[in-house]
């Protein structure tokens, strides 16, 4: 005898079926002949245009008069944006996070873009020896911190410009050097960051403590996010290509796959959307 919970967990297969055609057109990035669809689907032709024909009804497919060739509809997209305004960058991370944190051993945390400044909104404490926290809401700087400098290189908004100049005369004062020499040293510094995909400080804003920060980006190919991770100088490999920053930068692109960038055929890398010829002086 069926129970109620394996009733309930019973669907409609024809459902299923179907939905590997919206799956196909999904993957495929544009519109499509019927043949290419229905194998791609792993279905005959005509069955695929039965289904097809009901999806057209819905609103989820749409056909051109012109070619015969399929694509999704305009409920298909309200779908999608629907989905997309749902999302929540934190909550997402959670998982991201507590995995990052298992792998590499050191204290992580996730900053996005607040009224202030990049601002600390989530972190997970390693738990070794020397303890190393994060406090939700701090907000970090642009030219001394990790995730500052992750935002400084992949972030746009006309108050990080704003703040950005503001750190950048304080610097020159306190370092009795020209706004445009220290300008200089941070052009240079960002276009090290763009080229690895990762920003790095070294005691710079904490003295013995080193750490990595790598942007997030969103459906539209915007930094939203950055992943960060510190640790003490010694014990916190600060090279590059290191193990730890390869594993900082997986956790961000799979941050990044969960809120959907890189899901267009058309979407542009990181480098060519968010970054700026040269600081203005």
């Amino acid at each position: 005898m069926t129970t109620e919970p394996e009733k309930q967990r019973q669907g409609i297969q024809s459902i299923e079926v179907g939905s590997r055609l919206l799956r196909a057109l999904a993957a495929n990035g544009r519109s499509m002949m019927l043949r290419d669809l229905a194998k791609n689907a792993g279905m005959p032709a005509a069955k695929a245009h039965r289904y097809l024909v009901s999806f057209m009804r819905m609103g989820l497919v749409e056909q051109d008069a012109n070619t015969g060739r399929y694509d999704l509809g305009g409920f298909s997209l309200e779908l999608g944006l629907a989905s997309l305004a749902r999302i929540d960058p934190v909550r997402l991370a959670a998982p991201v996070l507590d995995d990052l944190c298992e792998r590499i051993g050191e204290t992580v945390a996730l900053a996005m873009w607040g009224n202030h400044g990049a601002t600390c909104v989530r972190w997970v404490e390693a738990g070794g020896p020397i303890t190393i926290t994060l406090r939700t809401g701090v907000v970090l700087p642009l030219t001394t911190s990790a995730t500052g400098l992750a935002f400084t290189a992949f972030y746009r908004s006309p108050y990080l410009k704003k703040q950005l100049d503001a750190e950048l005369r304080a610097k020159a004062d306190a370092t009795h050097s020209t706004l445009e020499a220290v300008t200089l040293n941070l052009e240079n510094q960002l276009e090290e960051i763009r080229s690895h995909g990762i920003a790095r400080a070294s005691g710079s804003m904490t003295p013995g403590i080193n750490g990595f920060s790598t942007p997030v980006f969103d459906h539209t190919d915007r930094m939203i996010a950055a992943i960060t991770s510190l640790g003490t100088i010694g014990h916190f490999d600060m090279e590059w290509d290191s193990p730890l920053a390869t594993s900082i930068k997986e956790a961000a692109a799979t941050l990044s796959k969960r809120l959907g960038h890189g899901e267009t055929e058309n979407s542009q890398s990181a480098k060519e959307i968010a970054i700026p010829k040269k600081l203005k002086k």
